[in-house]
């Protein structure tokens, strides 16, 4: 790698030639045939091979290189080396067993490809990263600092730092502070003449700058406390609860305790986002007779997740106000009873879940404005770089943190504690209802593998019905005797073409597997073609005995035809046959 970043101007400077020439008594004299192999191919070029000179003469041993004529990724290693090696041959193989490196620069060559693919497939998602990574930290620290009420105010200075440090991202400065404070001043078109003064003063010029800017910041907001509403009353009693539970480390209870709390603070600041960045534009849009969405799909969309969000709240008031009065024998359980007797609203937005995203999804398509709208709203510094369909994804979440916390909570309680009971009814209740929930995703998943299922196959029948579910899907071989008279030992079985077989809990789905190719790619493209479908209890599958002429077969006889399969693993064959035998018993049994 040394050779990669040195030229032939830094060869002289003192570190790098004490380096090689530490290395070059550390090996054998020439004449014994010492010699230095480096992998990268510097002897591809003319710079290259003075460089390797130079070296040669400071570490006083040659050092060999290869040219690079070899095509491939790492296949230059294969290539002729200069200056020609001693007579022990060539230097890859002096390091490596010949079969295993041409292996592995093969395999190099393929996931190399692979990178290439996925890097274009990813390039879109991979630009907006580092923007979104900075968009989520500075979105946390406004959230952290003010209320919603000013982050939203200071709309613009999020969005511009967010800017600022997407831009230090790039440029990877020295002087971090000093290029995000000259960045905000381009941004800035009333500060045009500090910054031509500012280019041109020294460091001493900008912390004088700075300094002023802070000043001036400190006057405003002690102005503008005299106007806070209930909402920054309510932050500041928040933060200084949390400054003061912090500062009182107490036992493990006690913070686990402040961990719930700061918690449920985090959610009920998603929830509040969707209020404040969405459902108030929209409503006010309408008093305004400028309505971007009806007031009936208003309704549809947000109705469910307001409600979710008065719930908690009312449950974070109650932490609030227990953890204002903490001490040994203060509780917690009962407040997560109390919570877990109104999971009614949570679950009329489940119910509500497929259709409030549809509803979004017509909307979107069906009016430009609400388009405009989401865009404009979507994935900024205040939703935390997220969309709306994202921040709905929180309540699905939430319960399985509920349950962890209650958790550590019980295990640092004493069995004696008053506590106790409260917090094992709380848990029961809690992790039932993210059961529930689990239970809602794996039914909503098992349709949508039913769709994908039916559009990948050809000529597939309609697979929708209801309690269908997909259990096993297994590649086998179809495979066809030339001789049926001759003695099953001696049987000789080809292979005539490719199965997919899809194990449904009612009926097995065949169809047949096309691989083709396409010019200029490695990778194969795999079509599937509806053959046939056979109910269970009208399937019958039979394990068919190792031979000579054919392992890991089985046969699937329906009431019409019959397929000998095979898997290429004993371990994939057995699978298969016990997934058969146990959906063909429970199809019987009900």
């Amino acid at each position: 790698f040394l050779g990669v970043t040195i030229t032939s101007q830094s060869v002289l400077s003192s570190d790098i030639r004490n380096f090689w020439e530490k290395l070059g008594s550390c090996v054998q004299a020439e004449k014994d045939g010492g010699h230095i192999d480096v992998f990268v191919p510097l002897a591809a070029s003319e710079s290259g091979m003075e460089i390797l000179k130079r070296l040669s003469q400071i570490a006083v041993v040659p050092i060999c290189s290869p040219t690079g004529i070899a095509t491939g990724s790492f296949h230059h290693l294969l290539s002729e080396w200069l200056p020609a090696p001693p007579k022990s041959g060539s230097p890859p193989f002096l390091y490596f067993t010949d079969v295993k490196l041409q292996v592995w620069c093969r395999l190099a060559g393929v996931l190399e490809e692979a990178l290439h693919v996925v890097r274009k497939q990813m390039k879109r998602y991979l630009s907006d990263l580092q923007r979104d990574v900075s968009g989520r930290i500075i979105g946390q620290l406004m959230y952290d600092a003010m209320p919603m009420v000013k982050v939203i105010a200071n709309r613009e200075v999020g969005e511009a730092l967010t800017e600022a440090l997407a831009e230090l991202a790039k440029e990877k400065n020295d002087h971090p502070l000093e290029f995000i404070s000259v960045f905000l001043l381009k941004k800035c078109s009333k500060n045009k003449e500090k910054l031509l003064t500012l280019e041109k003063h020294s460091d001493e010029t900008l912390s004088a700058f700075l300094k002023q800017e802070d000043d001036l910041e400190v006057d405003q907001t002690a102005t503008a406390s005299l106007y806070q509403s209930d909402s920054e009353v309510a932050f500041q009693q928040l933060t200084l609860l949390d400054n003061k539970l912090q500062a009182d480390q107490g036992d493990k209870r006690s913070k686990f305790s402040r961990e719930i709390l700061k918690s449920e603070r985090q959610y009920v600041q998603i929830l509040e986002i969707v209020r404040d960045v969405y459902v108030v534009p929209l409503k006010a849009a309408l008093s305004s007779n400028r309505a971007i969405l009806s007031i009936a799909n208003v309704q549809i969309i947000f109705s469910d997740i307001l409600d979710i969000l008065h719930v908690n709240k009312q449950l974070l008031h109650e932490l609030t106000e227990r953890l204002q009065e903490w001490g040994p024998a203060q509780c917690l359980g009962d407040v997560f009873v109390h919570f877990a007797s109104r999971l009614k609203t949570y679950t009329n937005f489940f119910n509500n879940y497929t259709v409030i995203l549809k509803t979004i999804d017509k909307c979107r398509e069906a009016m430009p404005t609400f388009r405009a709208f989401l865009k404009r709203h979507d994935q900024t510094v205040f939703t935390k770089m997220m969309s709306l369909q994202e921040l709905f994804l929180f309540p699905s979440t939430r319960f399985e943190e509920y349950v962890n916390l209650l958790y550590a909570l019980r295990l640092h309680t004493p069995s004696e504690h008053a506590d106790r009971k409260d917090l094992n009814s709380a848990i029961l209740q809690l992790k039932r209802y993210k059961d529930y929930i689990g239970q809602l995703k794996a039914s909503l998943e098992k349709d949508t593998q039913l769709t994908s299922v039916q559009k990948m196959i050809q000529g597939c029948p309609n697979l929708t019905e209801a309690n269908r579910h997909l259990i096993h899907r297994q590649d086998v071989a179809l495979l066809k005797c030339a001789n049926e008279d001759i003695c099953a030992s001696l049987r000789i079985y080809e292979h005539i073409s490719d199965l997919s077989l899809f194990l449904f809990n009612d009926a097995l789905v065949i169809s047949s597997c096309h691989i083709s190719y396409t010019p200029f790619n490695r990778t194969s493209q795999t079509s599937y073609q509806f053959m046939a479908s056979v109910s269970l209890p009208r399937l019958l599958v039979e394990d068919i005995p190792d031979t000579k002429y054919m392992i890991n077969a089985f046969s699937l006889q329906g009431p019409k035809r019959q397929w000998i399969c095979s898997t290429v693993t004993e371990e994939e064959k057995f699978i298969w046959l016990s997934a058969c035998q146990s959906a063909i018993h429970a199809s019987i049994v009900q």
